[in-house]
């Protein structure tokens, strides 16, 4: 895997706190897509992001935590879905490109075990997250493409 070191702007994002079984991200997917349908961000409008605070294979189901996030110019008013705004700092980060499936990706494990140790970076007090640079109902799964960024000092 190819690492480059970048820096990422900071990021105002809409965002659907999910907590719970990583199974169930897909009704939380679902109140993001009915957002961004009801304000007209179709896919291609906006960045994708998955913000990963904990990895589903290392904790309790009921403990997993995703923000599922698209960017957005301008903070989110109330609404009934519950998509509230945060932002993701800017900073340098470590990014690695990923083609194929978003499921079970190896590059986060990798860039974390074994990229870090040797790299003589550190991180930041941010988690790793997942730029999904192409999505939507027509991407294939063997040309997805994701950008993952682990924060660095």
């Amino acid at each position: 895997m190819q690492v480059e070191i970048v820096e990422f702007p900071e990021t105002l994002v809409a965002t659907v706190e999910h907590r719970g079984p990583e199974s169930m991200t897909g009704q939380s997917t679902q109140r993001l897509i009915a957002w961004r349908q009801a304000n007209g961000i179709r896919p291609g409008m906006g960045a994708t992001y998955g913000v990963h605070y904990t990895d589903h294979r290392c904790v309790l189901p009921e403990d997993y935590r995703l923000d599922l996030c698209v960017s957005v110019p301008q903070p989110v008013a109330d609404n009934p879905l519950g998509v509230i705004t945060k932002t993701i700092p800017g900073g340098r980060c470590a990014r690695v490109r990923q083609r194929g499936s978003r499921h079970d990706m190896p590059a986060p494990r990798w860039l974390i075990e074994e990229w870090l140790p040797q790299s003589g970076e550190q991180l930041r007090d941010f988690p790793v997250f997942f730029h999904y640079v192409n999505i939507g109902p027509g991407v294939p799964e063997s040309e997805m493409i994701t950008d993952i960024y682990l924060p660095l000092r």
